[in-house]
């Protein structure tokens, strides 16, 4: 009587298992590699969202015309009403988190809270509440956050800038959408997209 091997008792070989173990590595590494990609993304996605709003409160400012409080003399006429531009923002918060998130303060006269109908955030409309990850500025008349950009404001325009440290090595990234006012109509154009560098920084 012949004997008789069964393939369900066959075991698996020692390359079979390496060619196994190194597929799986693979796959992990390609789930990390996206995991991590992805988070990056969200991370960017804050500050270009957030810049993309500041600008937009900035042409909405201006729009809006304004006239001073008088009193004027019986037979007098008022001053004629005007569009200008938000005075500066306090940056907020001080330095760039340095991969960490940052907490706004939400009391009255701190974080976002700061300025008044003419100046800073208040005047922009602009406020955060939750966690942030990146430092955000508003300039009249100057550029911050992003010098190098070769839309950069100089002078009767403002900047919107964002500045992060998203992986805490010192080396930042730079976000800013401009504006300048026309001289000629004093209509205020905005850049037609988000300026940036090193994102991933």
């Amino acid at each position: 009587m012949t004997g008789h091997h069964s393939c369900r008792n066959r075991a698996f070989t020692l390359v079979e298992i390496m060619i196994v173990v190194a597929i799986i590595g693979v796959i992990a590494a390609l789930a990390v590699y996206g995991v991590s990609r992805y988070l990056r993304s969200a991370k960017v996605a804050e500050a270009k969202q957030s810049v993309g709003q500041i600008a937009r409160g900035a042409v909405g400012a201006y729009e809006r015309e304004r006239s001073p409080s008088e009193l004027m003399a019986e037979g007098g006429q008022s001053v004629a009403v005007s569009n200008a531009l938000c005075e500066s923002a306090t940056p907020i918060p001080a330095t760039v988190p340095k991969g960490t998130k940052y907490q706004p303060s939400s009391a009255a006269g701190q974080g976002f809270q700061t300025g008044d109908s003419e100046t800073g955030w208040k005047c922009l409309m602009f406020e955060i509440s939750q966690p942030i990850y990146f430092r955000y500025s508003y300039t009249k008349n100057g550029a911050t956050a992003a010098p190098n950009n070769p839309g950069a404001c100089t002078a009767d325009c403002f900047e919107a800038g964002a500045n992060g440290d998203l992986n805490g090595d010192g080396a930042l990234s730079s976000f800013a959408m401009t504006g300048q006012i026309n001289a000629q109509t004093g209509a205020l154009l905005t850049a037609t997209q988000i300026y940036s560098t090193s994102e991933d920084e």
